[in-house]
């Protein structure tokens, strides 16, 4: 694909810039698939890292630096609070309701991050250059009125709501447990996993047969992830007891 093409390019040039003029170089927000081509690339001499704001977010930048690099040195990014102006009259509003509100100013999606939601407050995590803009001018989620503000130092984020999941396997392959993670047939799985959708610690698998190991996230486009949490004994009838964590 053209746009895959053009991404790489983008990559390498980084990767380039970064082992030259020894510097850390930096992507803007990746999606799964993004990141899952960045890690198909070799870049000899450069260290690869990714974070979006907190540990296991979905939407990550990537950072390029090579091993000669020894200051300290921090990520572009910036995390904004976003509270109703009157909660008694505030929506209930969701995370497509947040991000609509944005992309409607004109943002592109790639300079924003992970939005969590939680009581009335979305935490929205965006490049830094775009973060005074997003506070001035984010001022109505559908028909709620909010404000916007830039958070100071460490971020008091919300804990993600994880909904445990059990059940039994005949196998601990990836199509049984995003069967099990939500409420669907194995075979209805098989075509999101040859589709491309699904991923496990931000790498594309194509393989149904592939085994997750525990404490792997697992994503599936346009579904949901979830954790790996561990697979337990048998049953009488052979089947594997295993244990997941829902991303809610």
């Amino acid at each position: 694909m053209e746009k895959d093409t053009f991404f790489i390019k983008r990559i390498r040039e980084l990767a380039d810039i970064s082992y030259q003029r020894d510097i850390v170089t930096f992507t803007d927000f990746l999606n799964l698939n993004e990141q899952n081509l960045v890690n198909m690339e070799r870049f000899p001499g450069i260290t690869v890292e990714f974070y979006g704001g907190y540990d296991h977010a979905e939407r990550v930048m990537a950072a390029f630096h090579p091993a000669s690099v020894q200051y300290e040195w921090e990520y572009p990014l910036s995390c904004l609070k976003i509270e109703a102006r009157s909660r008694k009259f505030s929506e209930d509003l969701t995370h497509r309701d947040y991000l609509g509100a944005i992309l409607n100013l004109g943002v592109d999606r790639s300079v924003t991050g992970d939005i969590l939601v939680k009581d009335h407050t979305a935490w929205l995590f965006c490049h830094e250059r775009i973060a005074g803009f997003l506070a001035e001018n984010l001022l109505r989620v559908r028909h709620t009125e909010v404000t916007a503000e830039v958070s100071a130092g460490d971020v008091d984020i919300p804990e993600p709501e994880l909904l445990p999941v059990t059940g039994t396997c005949s196998s601990v392959r990836l199509d049984s447990l995003i069967a099990l993670a939500f409420q669907a047939s194995r075979s209805s799985m098989v075509s999101y996993i040859e589709s491309g959708l699904v991923f496990a610690n931000g790498k594309l698998i194509t393989s149904n047969g592939y085994e997750p190991k525990e404490g792997d996230i697992i994503s599936v486009r346009g579904k949901g992830r979830f954790i790996f949490d561990g697979a337990g004994g048998k049953t009488k009838k052979g089947r594997i007891s295993v244990r997941l964590l829902r991303y809610q």
